[in-house]
């Protein structure tokens, strides 16, 4: 199996914590969808696998237009061939999300939305700049759910700042009480070159210490649980039988192919990257220029890329898997840290994977460095 990314670089607004690729430029959104799917055309002998996945991301794709969408698709299924029932998701914005749009989107095929909520507090989500209004998101659910929609995610921001525990805890009820299949958790992290990075310099705003940070996300867990769904990865939890099957394969090593500006690609031994340019793209593909940097991975790379993607899911690290494929055991290599992590109650060995536990979810990726095979 393997799965196709296709990365929509627009959006109507810049909201304040976001440092993705994308332009607040539409006047060139028709050359980058003809463009995108030149691209898709040109690299179909890329991975000679049947596609089970496809995920539209940005950005924000649910700005493209039906014929827009269809053209997309098209490219996809004339070019490479689909498993019987492929999961395809759309990233979208509520305010997007009208009732025709929704409907379209159905029609086509779409059969899976990941949809931006970020948080139902009206003060907070204009301080973040979203488009939206919290009336606006639960209207855009409900309008998902009228047409059809039977596999839906809402994403929610924690650690705020100026957003207490019990706001998160409303946000978190909203939430469960609208009932949706799937719900990602992410944490606000201010980057350099956003508004919020230029706001943290002129100290116009202070980050969540992260004590509080983790004590909200550990709240979630716990919350969500109750609520029945399964945390499966460090931000993800579904009810069951509606993981991310995308985000699954992703974390399983399974080879992708990523098609736009700024998407990434992997074919199993190497990872390309496109350029991160709307108008160099655009120009690179019309004229057949080169588009991307490829990498040679190195076994040791490989391995220490399923260290770190397997350690996130709940499921966690295949020791036996780590071993046949390095030559030796990754529990005698750092028995020392591993003992100390499981008397910190960060992880737990059950038969022949170690896991993070809740704790440990927290510091997943420092917790994967120390266990990385050295170059």
């Amino acid at each position: 199996m393997a799965g196709i990314y296709i990365h929509i670089p627009f959006c109507r607004q810049a909201c304040h914590y976001c440092d993705f690729h994308f332009s607040t430029n539409l006047k060139t959104q028709s050359e980058m969808v003809n463009a995108i799917g030149q691209e898709i055309r040109s690299r179909r002998d890329y991975i000679n696998e049947t596609i089970e996945t496809i995920y539209f991301g940005g950005g924000t794709p649910s700005l493209l237009t039906k014929t827009q969408f269809e053209h997309l698709l098209t490219s996809i299924k004339e070019n490479f061939r689909l498993g019987d029932s492929p999961e395809i998701t759309l990233e979208a914005n509520p305010e997007d999300l009208t009732p025709e749009k929704a409907s379209a989107m159905y029609k086509q095929g779409i059969n899976r939305l990941s949809v931006g909520v970020q948080t139902f507090n009206e003060e907070k989500l204009t301080w973040m700049n979203r488009v939206h209004s919290s009336t606006e998101a639960k209207t855009a659910y409900e309008n998902a759910r009228a047409v059809g929609f039977d596999n839906i995610s809402l994403d929610l921001i924690y650690a705020i700042p100026d957003h207490d525990r019990s706001d998160w805890e409303k946000d978190l009820s909203t939430i469960v009480q609208l009932d949706p299949e799937h719900i990602s958790l992410y944490g606000l992290t201010i980057e350099d070159k956003t508004v919020f990075g230029k706001w943290e310099k002129e100290n116009r705003l202070i980050q969540v210490p992260e004590d509080e940070a983790a004590a909200q996300y550990l709240l979630a867990i716990d919350f969500l649980k109750r609520a029945g769904f399964v945390q499966y990865e460090v931000s993800n939890f579904g009810k069951e039988g509606f993981y991310s099957r995308h985000n699954n394969a992703y974390w399983s090593g399974v080879p992708y192919l990523g098609v736009g500006p700024g998407a990434h690609s992997f074919n199993g031994t190497t990872r390309s990257f496109n350029v991160r340019n709307n108008p160099k793209y655009i120009k690179a593909i019309k004229e057949g220029l080169s588009y991307s940097e490829t990498e040679q991975l190195s076994d040791t790379q490989r391995l220490n890329e399923q260290i770190l993607t397997q350690l996130r899911t709940a499921k966690g690290l295949d020791l036996i898997a780590i071993e046949e494929r390095a030559g030796e055991s990754l529990l005698k290599l750092h028995s020392g840290f591993i003992d100390e992590l499981r008397e910190k109650d960060l992880v737990a060995t059950e038969g022949n994977y170690l896991r993070l536990k809740s704790r440990g979810f927290l510091v997943a990726d420092e917790i994967a460095l120390r266990l990385f095979f050295p170059e």
